[in-house]
């Protein structure tokens, strides 16, 4: 998006410039690929004031890349070049075919139409900032190696930009390869994401590079990932981050594959609530997801790291009182207990078809071992013992389900990078840097995430287009 904004402003200039993006992998827009289960949820079409509360650092730097490319004009970007797009539910946009490969085919159809090049498997080693000429750059359309004094600007991904056809500015960047070519460029795009999905390319390029170049890097974790509850896993140590690949335990096989809808889920830290989310979450092979769960995550991972305990405690119920679910419960078991077919059922079978009645059935097995006041046994004798339902401790334990948490999964599959390169040495207006004229970062290299929901990939493509917009104009 960079790129095309770049390549877009020099055209309308009737500049003679070139726009080439280096990028790490042997194709682009690899991470973009695997967004949305695969779908791709590019935005989310929710005005300013909807949008900014989930915004989770600093949402005023981002509100001038916002206006500039606000998510209905997204939306109306990619329809313009061909690809259908439809609103579903939480104002997400996505696609009309649900397929990730329709956006990235649009990006780099998009690039190609204004004349940008693509350098695949062009990983760049380092940045570094050289003397700049007075004299003005010559324009080049060759996309490879250049004298110091002539060639293209260009983005990377590492997706470095350089933009040539205009003076200098007594800064330049020499961008090494390595395979040892080198780009020397007066303006420079960052826009290589975190740390999250590494297989993609996202290894924190970008985090040196701007660290070496002088910036600060505000510390990252993994935001919008799999929160694992303690006894969830085998885990073997005590480290915070709980591989994805680590087997589960007993109680996360009776869990994992388990989606509940229209659940209330409360984070806690240092037994103070102090987040409380609507909607559904899925227990998977790397613990509690979906999207109230990543919704809680960040804060959670935030606070783990930071020393301090974590629970979540899950609400089935939330529509209801905790008065109203006892007498419901109660009422529930009254019909079980009149119906003819209960009269030859233990009481741990009636139990079992109570809470049928209460939550899914694949629910109960580990409702049950999670729960063992709901059953009390009574020995009446060396040979006789009576069991006991709990219903009003079942009542509770349907509002009150705590899950103390022992861990998250790592950026190997954490859905973004908290954190991040400090917004404060960078001009919102321009996303160029305060520190170092002629270079601009964009996306989530910088200290920038949100909700899941289509916010991250609107940031990342508004942020982009500032950007390229901005290091465009600079040259004119």
């Amino acid at each position: 998006m960079a790129a095309y904004h770049a390549a877009r402003t020099l055209v309308d200039a009737g500049r003679d410039a070139q726009v080439t993006v280096l990028e790490k992998m042997p194709r682009p827009a690899r991470k973009v690929m695997i967004t949305g289960k695969g779908r791709c949820n590019f935005t989310n079409v929710k005005d300013w004031n909807a949008f900014s509360g989930h915004v989770r650092s600093k949402p005023n730097f981002v509100k001038s890349a916002f206006y500039n490319l606000p998510p209905q004009a997204l939306v109306d970007w990619f329809e313009g070049f061909g690809m259908p797009t439809v609103v579903e539910r939480g104002d997400r946009a996505f696609p009309a075919s649900h397929h990730a490969s329709d956006v990235v085919d649009t990006l780099v159809a998009a690039c190609h139409s204004l004349g940008v090049k693509i350098e695949t498997d062009a990983e760049v080693a380092s940045i570094t900032q050289m003397a700049g000429s007075s004299s003005p750059l010559k324009t080049s359309g060759c996309a490879g190696p250049l004298p110091s004094d002539d060639g293209p600007l260009p983005l990377t991904e590492p997706r470095v930009a350089r933009f040539s056809g205009a003076t200098a500015t007594g800064q330049e960047f020499c961008v090494t390869l390595l395979d040892g070519r080198e780009w020397k460029c007066s303006r420079l795009i960052v826009a290589t994401g975190g740390l999250s999905y590494p297989t993609t390319g996202s290894t924190g390029d970008g985090l040196r590079w701007a660290e070496a170049l002088g910036h600060k890097v505000v510390p990252t974790f993994p935001s919008l990932t799999a929160l694992v509850p303690k006894g969830y896993k085998l885990q073997e140590d005590k480290d915070l981050h709980i591989d994805r690949s680590t087997p589960l335990s007993e109680l996360g096989e009776k869990l994992c594959g388990i989606s509940l809808k229209n659940i209330q889920l409360a984070l806690q830290v240092e037994g103070t609530d102090v987040e409380t989310e609507f909607g559904d979450i899925d227990f998977t092979d790397g613990g509690l997801e979906g999207p109230v769960g990543f919704q809680l995550s960040r804060k959670a991972v935030k606070a783990l790291v930071n020393g301090s305990r974590v629970r979540l405690v899950l609400d089935l119920k939330p529509g209801v009182d905790l008065t109203e679910l006892t007498i419901r419960v109660k009422e529930l078991w009254a019909e079980i207990d009149k119906d003819p077919r209960s009269r030859r059922v233990r009481e741990k079978e009636r139990c079992r078809i109570l809470l049928g009645k209460l939550m899914p059935w694949d629910l109960i097995p580990a409702f049950t071992a999670m729960h063992p006041e709901i059953m009390t046994l009574e020995r009446r004798s060396r040979t006789e013992t009576k069991v006991w339902v709990n219903l009003v401790s079942i009542a509770k334990a349907l509002k009150y389900w705590p899950f103390d948490i022992a861990g998250y999964v790592g950026y190997e599959r954490a859905v973004v990078t908290a954190g991040g390169v400090s917004t404060d040495e960078f001009v919102a207006k321009t996303m160029e840097s305060r520190l170092v004229p002629g270079l601009h970062l964009c996306g989530e290299v910088l200290d920038i995430d949100a909700d899941t929901g289509g916010y991250n990939l609107e940031l990342a493509f508004a942020t982009g287009a500032l950007a390229g917009i901005s290091a465009a104009k600079s040259l004119l």
